[in-house]
């Protein structure tokens, strides 16, 4: 890598040189920088705001408890409970506290953000395309696979963007709540 773009930058801005000092300072936070491959990725708020409304904490009982729903696609597996979360351990009947389903949507963003970041790998990514691509995966589970990461890995946003559109069926027929979800999906990840 050129440093000397580097240095001079900082020069001007300081309006003087460097001392020797200073020159080996800033010659290990480039080297720091540099050695970082995969930058340490989070869900931002617009993300989290996109999944908790379009998975909701559906089926809350009178007594507050929010009870497994069976999926709307299939009216059976996967069930489904809190925020989204399916699983081998969600089964029917099954009923959980609000805190269960919060602590349960920390878990599984967790895991979801380091799929989608390492899917993506070192590919140019803005905040909000990688807020969407986490809701898509959260959603679908499918982000190793879909077109959608190949062209958004290409640099083929528009291309990326179009993607999202294609992923409105469940149980075999287009689900209108998928389709106004992915359309906040494509929203989002052109929203830069």
């Amino acid at each position: 890598m050129k440093r000397k773009p580097i240095f001079d930058a900082v020069r001007k801005l300081l309006g003087r040189g460097f001392g020797h000092d200073e020159v080996a300072a800033l010659d290990r936070a480039i080297d720091l920088a540099c050695s970082e491959t995969l930058p340490t990725r989070g869900l931002g708020e617009a993300g989290l705001a996109l999944i908790k409304h379009w998975e909701g904490c559906a089926r809350r009982r009178a007594d507050s408890m929010i009870q497994a729903y069976p999926d709307p696609g299939t009216g059976g597996p996967p069930w489904t409970i809190g925020w989204g979360t399916t699983g081998a351990d969600i089964t029917p009947g099954l009923v959980w506290t609000q805190a269960q389903c919060d602590v349960r949507l920390a878990a599984d963003l967790r895991r979801f953000v380091a799929e989608v970041a390492r899917a993506i790998g070192d590919a140019p990514t803005t905040a909000n395309q990688f807020d969407a691509l986490v809701s898509f995966h959260y959603n679908t589970g499918a982000i190793a696979k879909a077109t959608l990461t190949r062209r958004h890995k290409a640099g083929d946003f528009a291309g990326a963007q179009a993607e999202f559109g294609k992923w409105v069926h469940a149980g075999g027929r287009v689900m209108r709540g998928l389709v106004k979800r992915r359309a906040e999906e494509a929203t989002l990840y052109a929203s830069g």
